[in-house]
């Protein structure tokens, strides 16, 4: 029987399910805001563009600049970068309007996906990052 005697059994069932669900991907806002800010240089799948736009997926960048990557996202970057050994001289634009959690959602999918296994951001991280911007 599906349901106990107080009805609770399939409720809780339901519960589970959706922790289930939400585990198996637990940046999802962070994938959603990626592809609405990111993606259309860095592509669905963190591959860049060639010599224009520098990869996000197995980017040795990610982890050798971590305290700059909030600051990169909300203000853009002009300056030249070396990612997996090739030089990117394009300007990136910041995005000024995403808040710091929406900076830790979009870092922490990046840093979780195509090859990426990176610490995740804490919020109180961010913001502090994001205030010593220059």
């Amino acid at each position: 029987m599906l349901f106990s005697k107080k009805g609770i059994l399939l409720p809780l069932i339901a519960c589970l399910l959706a922790l289930v669900q939400c585990e198996s991907n637990p940046y999802r806002e962070g994938e959603r805001l990626y592809k609405m800010n990111c993606a259309n240089c860095h592509l669905d799948d963190g591959a860049g563009l060639g010599a224009l736009i520098p990869p996000l997926a197995g980017a040795d960048y990610l982890a050798a600049h971590r305290e700059r990557l909030p600051c990169i996202l909300k203000y853009g970057l002009k300056d030249t970068i070396v990612v997996n050994g090739t030089v990117y001289a394009e300007a990136m634009p910041g995005v000024q309007t995403l808040s710091a959690i929406q900076i830790a959602n979009i870092l922490n999918y990046i840093n979780t996906n195509w090859g990426n296994n990176l610490p995740p951001y804490r919020l109180d991280e961010v913001r502090a990052l994001l205030e010593d911007c220059e």
